[in-house]
């Protein structure tokens, strides 16, 4: 703010000087400066993205891309909510899981993987601070000191090459800077919820500098145990993380070092036995969102450690940079869960429950599941044009080496434990070529070879043998499976003016083969999806209208997946398979805007329409068990329904999100005030369709009040998120009763931040 009086002090002398010079009235020109002071003031910030690996404006890109950072990204997370606090909040972007705030599962355009299991493929790479993280466990990492989120949609398979058919989320971290700067916040909410956060930087030399910055999360147990009677009895959790990282920086060279760990003692997804009639797709009188009826699942507790580092080196080499990029991941941990959500005593063991509850429970179900030894390294070699050329260029290499074991503890089968090994490997390249000031057309191409495996149990000179809690013994033998694509992209931006700018963009992706071995653990054989292939059309167009103080980007998209993944879950079955479909076809749109209506008043939000069908008229899947739901699809007399033509699962055919900020200017400071909504449309929660498991009209809200002071850097700020307490359906459980689980309560607090410069 000081420097910003102090430029317009300088114009104001200047442009009497020149007045005086002119003959013309100082106070005219006064006049005129006062107009540009105020045209500066409700223009928009200008973003910077890396979605195609450089420095690039968001409006610059030929790619539909969204981003999320500063106030409105830490609105999101002020009651300490994890990753899945963004489903929703970007157009086309959203998130849910049955494993707590251990292991989201991202959907972009309606695309996703609904698997459960810690060795599940998903569609949506994450990736942060360059690094992909594979796994779901490393997909949960916390959010904290984040610089800036991307959603890049639509299939990135030519600059990234780990599963990206579907989109990518990107996270930035704040990094080290010569300059001082730190900032400590602490929050304190309801359910005893505190939070504390910080982070402090700077430079120890002229060319070395690091950031620390530390995360502490914790919610007391809230929600009762209505069987046993014991209070606040699960809910809650504790979870800790830090990040140090140290910049060498030279003329020619930097290189960046990153260290991170995470420590979490939460709990799992809350199950809740026939929260749903048979018929209906509402809450009904089980629900109560204080209380489950547990007899087993110790809890549903999770128990989690992340450690990871990377090096990040870069070298100004004669019109080139140089990039290296070498990391490591490491995970384990378990959770558990009581699976029917209720409870089933059978004392004499003679299959006639003395007590049983809420509602009909055919029979108790608890798992526990152990990630064993992740270890994931990754290395990447990048080099790239830095001229000022028409013609952009950037090639490089990629290596990804995964292994880990998933042990799946049963109640009646005992404990079974199977390994995952993936390799993989990709070489890439792009170029963009400036026809003219206004107009320049992108090409790519990357080879990637994936290759997995997997195993059970001990070895032995027949195979891998499985022993399982009643004695029995199966052998499974070994299985590899690999693949190698092509995937590429032709993408063009064309310039109409200096502020709006078209895009049309045709890529295609891959995603290699996929191996599910969780229904071992039923005495069940493994099963193997073959690889998907998508290729996907896009255009759109990027404005930035009324003097810079309004941003509308918009795109329309198609595209068709070949062989797509699904994984078969539940149902009357009680299994976990993957199956693939002959095609799946999605298209829709997605606009995002942002207006500075007034220097104080800033609205913004998004709209995204996603019609998804998988297409294959002989796909059958079981649908719930023990007949208690409703399907709607046709069924083959076998107990299965085809299901042809229904939408993919878990994909939100609408989202709606709308923001708004207004501030008042106080001697010291601002009073603002900042409210978010988000709604999401009609979706589907399984491969079939029923009465039961769709939802419609999730809604959610958040409310921030706050006072900033400019002069003392600190702010303080009353939040509220889910602040109608809305119930919202996020997933159910299909094979045991009408079980189901929902979103996080309505968490109200209050906020301190103090900044140090």
């Amino acid at each position: 703010m000081k420097t910003c009086k102090k430029s317009v002090l300088a114009l104001s002398i200047q442009a009497s000087l020149l007045a005086a010079a002119m003959g013309l009235s100082p106070a005219l020109l006064a006049q005129e400066s006062d107009k540009d002071q105020a045209a500066e003031e409700t223009k928009l910030e200008r973003i910077m993205v890396t979605a195609q690996k450089r420095v690039q404006s968001t409006q610059e890109v030929p790619i539909s891309i969204a981003t999320l950072s500063g106030e409105k990204f830490d609105a999101l997370f002020a009651g300490g909510e994890d990753i899945q606090a963004l489903s929703g909040k970007i157009p086309g972007l959203y998130a849910e899981s049955s494993n707590g705030r251990a292991a989201p599962r991202f959907y972009i355009r309606g695309l996703g993987n609904t698997d459960f299991d810690l060795a599940a493929s998903q569609p949506v790479s994450v990736i942060m601070d360059d690094v992909v993280m594979e796994n779901v466990i490393l997909k949960s990492f916390p959010l904290f000191d984040v610089a800036q989120a991307e959603v890049i949609r639509g299939p990135q398979g030519t600059l990234f090459g780990r599963n990206t058919t579907a989109g990518i989320v990107k996270f930035t971290s704040v990094k080290p800077t010569q300059d001082f700067e730190a900032y400590t916040k602490a929050t304190v909410g309801s359910f005893g919820t505190i939070n504390v956060e910080g982070a402090a930087g700077g430079g120890l030399t002229d060319e070395l500098s690091a950031r620390i910055s530390l995360m502490n999360q914790n919610r007391d147990d809230f929600v009762d145990n209505g069987f046993t009677g014991e209070k606040d009895f699960t809910g809650g959790h504790d979870e800790k993380a830090g990040r140090l990282q140290f910049l060498y920086d030279t003329d020619s060279f930097s290189a960046l070092f990153n260290v991170h760990g995470r420590k979490l003692d939460g709990t799992s997804s809350l199950f809740r036995a026939n929260v749903l009639t048979a018929g209906s797709n509402k809450l009904n009188e089980n629900y109560d969102r204080d209380t489950v009826y547990y007899d087993d699942g110790d809890g549903n507790y999770q128990k989690y450690d992340n450690f990871g580092t990377s090096l990040t080196f870069e070298f100004d080499l004669k019109d080139m940079t140089l990039t290296m990029i070498s990391a490591l991941e490491k995970a384990d941990g378990k959770g558990k869960g009581d699976i029917d959500g209720g409870y089933r005593i059978d004392v004499d063991f003679d299959n006639v429950p003395e007590q049983m509850g809420p509602g009909f429970i055919p029979f108790g179900a608890v798992t526990e599941d152990q990630l064993n030894d992740l270890k994931q390294v990754t290395q990447e070699i990048r080099l790239a044009s830095d001229t000022n050329e028409a013609l952009e260029w950037q090639v490089g290499a990629f290596y990804f080496d995964s292994s880990f074991g998933v042990t799946s503890v049963d109640g009646y089968f005992g404990a079974t434990t199977v390994y995952h090994g993936n390799k993989s490997w990709a070489v890439f390249g792009q170029t963009t070529y400036n026809l003219s000031d206004r107009w320049d057309i992108t090409g790519g191409i990357r080879y990637t070879y994936d290759e997995k495996t997997f195993w059970v149990g001990q070895q032995n000179v027949n195979g891998f043998a499985l022993v399982t809690g009643d004695a029995s013994i199966q052998i499974y033998d070994p299985i590899k499976v690999d693949d190698g694509k092509v995937s590429w992209e032709l993408s063009s931006n064309y310039r109409l003016t200096d502020s709006t700018s078209l895009f049309g963009r045709i890529a295609s992706g891959f995603r290699a083969q996929s191996i599910q071995g969780r229904d071992v653990a039923f005495e069940k054989a493994p099963s193997v999806a073959d690889s998907e292939t998508i290729t996907s059309f896009e255009v759109g167009a990027k404005a930035d209208l009324l003097d810079d103080s309004l941003r509308l980007n918009g795109a329309l998209f198609y595209y068709t997946i070949d062989d797509i993944q699904l994984s078969a879950i539940g149902g009357q079955t009680q299994g976990n398979q993957l199956i693939n479909a002959d095609k799946g076809v999605g298209y829709g749109f997605e606009v995002d805007t942002e207006w500075r209506a007034t220097k104080s008043l800033v609205l913004g939000g998004g709209f995204s329409y996603n019609n998804t069908e998988l297409k294959d008229r002989n796909l059958l899947v079981a649908p719930c068990g023990s007949g208690m739901c409703t399907p709607t699809n046709p069924s083959n007399g076998s107990g299965l329904v085809f299901i042809d033509g229904n939408p993919f699962p878990q994909a939100p055919e609408t989202i709606l999100t709308v923001n708004a900020r207004y501030d008042i200017p106080v001697s010291t400071g601002e009073i603002y005030f900042y409210g978010d909504v988000a709604r999401q449309g009609k979706t589907n929660l399984f491969l079939y369709e029923s009465k039961e498991y769709h939802t419609n009209g999730n809604f959610e809200a958040g409310l921030r009040i706050g006072y900033l002071n400019f002069e003392n850097d600190y702010e303080v700020a009353l939040f509220g998120r889910n602040i109608t307490d809305e119930d919202n359906l996020k997933g159910a459980i299909d094979f045991n009763n009408l079980t189901g689980f929902v979103n996080e309560p309505r968490i109200i607090g209050i906020e301190f931040k103090k900044s140090f410069f």
